[in-house]
């Protein structure tokens, strides 16, 4: 492991080290930087940002922007289980609001929060392409559709035992 520059005693794995020796010399490798960060470490953390800028000449001003403008970067820790409220036209108009704030309601957190104990965090998006569904919302990679407040409470429950 060794200290990024400019930092106060923070340590950089050999993960972060790997990816991004890999992307050091290839053109526009930023964000294929970033998508491997996030994959690893399920954020972008501040001190992978520094050491990207350092190791791959990118700003930090380009990194924040990049990291910022694409919704699927995260600058903050998320849940064991990342869910997802549609806030697509369809869904919107089917009641995904309702769903969104009875999900903060039972989790006691904010759009864009993780529970204390790391399992849940929330987080509303543009549209998943599930319009059929709708109001539909994402858990990690699987669509729950037709979605109500009861419903919600059942997700939490089953993914609570999980």
């Amino acid at each position: 492991m060794n200290h990024c520059e400019g930092c106060n005693g923070c340590k950089i794995d050999e993960k972060l080290e790997k990816i991004a020796k890999k992307y050091k010399n290839v053109e526009g490798g930023i964000i294929s930087a970033l998508h491997e960060v996030q994959d690893t470490y399920g954020y972008i953390s501040s001190t992978a940002q520094k050491y990207l800028s350092k190791e791959l000449n990118v700003p930090m001003s380009e990194i924040y922007g990049i990291i910022t403008f694409y919704s699927r970067f995260s600058l903050v820790p998320k849940g064991k289980y990342n869910i997802q409220v549609c806030m697509g036209t369809a869904c919107y108009v089917k009641g995904s609001e309702k769903v969104l704030n009875r999900f903060k309601e039972k989790l006691g957190i904010k759009e864009g929060e993780t529970t204390s104990d790391g399992k849940f965090s929330i987080e509303s998006v543009r549209c998943i392409g599930a319009c059929g569904l709708a109001p539909a919302i994402v858990i990690n990679e699987e669509v729950y559709g037709k979605m109500d407040e009861k419903k919600v409470d059942e997700l939490i429950e089953k993914y609570s035992k999980m």
